[in-house]
């Protein structure tokens, strides 16, 4: 195989991705040192754009013990990686692939009834008993049963013979809206649902609910795991106060790899939309819309080059986006940070997030799969 030369590239800091790991367990023992929750180590979406198999390996080596993915496909490539840790499918199921959740030894969780009869009917198929995750729907109106019709809709599931509730969830829709007063409703909900489980004589292993904002926001969520996605890759969810010292995982990072002039009423870029007003110089960077940069982020947003701020201008084109760069000491083959630190400045993927009126998980979710994940 050729060897990659594209400039372009995300260095994902694995030494940094355990210490953020190990932090997020030290802080909930520190807050809450009998009863400490265990962790659900979040990996779906191609671990966030860092790359599944490396990172789950790596949360595996720093003690992980249940990780969680989006779907039966991202749980089996977590097993062909090597990865032995329990792996939770959060998402829906398709009942053309269960078999994947016996052959991957996958937990499924299930949110509907029709969803239980076919699960049920593929564990009597291969003679085996299957744990399971319950999914209570308390408000997003998304997935899972509904919160206040489980005495009508539970008891079937619960005699299913092959299916053992292993344990009960839901999903705040408002974790990260402080304003919001769907989050105490949902809380108040589940304490419910948890009850009402009960009196139908169930008795799951355990309880969660709270994703990174959750838990950063109210520890009487915590239940007996909690659900960190986005803090462990460094990023504390927005408008949440960080609590925990973490260090940004992923550094997002290409070159210089031409450097021209522009007169005065020049333009540049699809559109025209940036006009010089005074002589100016432009860098030509290779990274594009094709790699997962927003196209707004021409004429909001920067990168770090020479440790200095320089405005993007023009467009963010497919492949190449220009930066200002008038009156600094630019070459081809200088670096360029489009995400991470260079000097003492930083563009993390919150600020840029914050700039074109996104959310950093769209930010890193979308990195490119053309561009090459170093791993360190």
């Amino acid at each position: 195989m050729a060897e990659r030369v594209r400039p372009t590239v995300a260095r994902v800091d694995l030494g940094a991705l355990k210490t953020n790991y190990r932090a997020i367990v030290e802080y909930l023992a520190r807050e809450r040192p009998g009863g400490t929750p265990g962790v659900i180590a979040v990996v779906k979406a191609n671990a966030y754009g860092h790359g599944a198999a490396q990172v789950a390996r790596a949360l595996e080596d720093a003690g992980a013990d249940l990780l969680a993915c989006a779907d039966i496909e991202e749980g089996a490539g977590l097993r062909a990686a090597g990865v032995r840790a329990e792996i939770l499918v959060f998402g829906a199921l398709s009942v053309s692939d269960l078999d994947g959740l016996f052959d991957c030894r996958l937990t499924p969780t299930i949110s509907s009834p029709g969803a239980a009869r076919a699960v049920q009917a593929a564990a009597a198929r291969y003679k085996q008993p299957l744990r399971y995750h319950l999914k209570i729907d308390t408000g997003m109106n998304r997935l899972g049963f509904r919160f206040d019709n489980l005495r009508r809709t539970l008891p079937e599931v619960l005699r299913s013979e092959n299916l053992d509730l292993d344990a009960v969830f839901t999903h705040f829709a408002t974790a990260d809206d402080p304003a919001s007063p769907l989050f105490d409703e949902q809380r108040r909900r589940f304490d419910r649902v948890l009850a009402d489980v009960q009196a139908l004589g169930a008795r799951p292993r355990y309880r969660h609910a709270a994703n990174s904002a959750a838990m950063l926001r109210d520890p009487r969520v915590w239940f007996d795991r909690v659900r960190p996605g986005l803090l462990l890759y460094g990023i504390v969810p927005p408008p949440v106060a960080p609590a925990i010292e973490l260090t940004p995982v992923m550094t997002l990072a290409s070159c210089v790899v031409a450097v021209k002039g522009m007169r005065p009423r020049e333009v540049t870029g699809y559109g025209a939309r940036f006009s010089a007003e005074r002589p100016t110089t432009i860098a030509i960077v290779p990274a594009g819309y094709a790699d997962g940069l927003d196209l707004r982020l021409a004429g909001r947003g920067a990168v770090l080059i020479r440790g200095r701020r320089a405005p993007i201008v023009g467009s963010v084109c497919m492949d190449m986006l220009m930066a200002d760069v008038t009156g600094m000491d630019v070459s081809p083959g200088d670096e360029v940070v489009l995400i991470g630190r260079q000097g003492s400045d930083r563009i993390d993927a919150r600020e840029m997030a914050d700039t074109i009126g996104s959310i950093p998980w769209e930010i890193v979710c979308r990195v490119g799969s053309r561009i090459e994940r170093v791993y360190a």
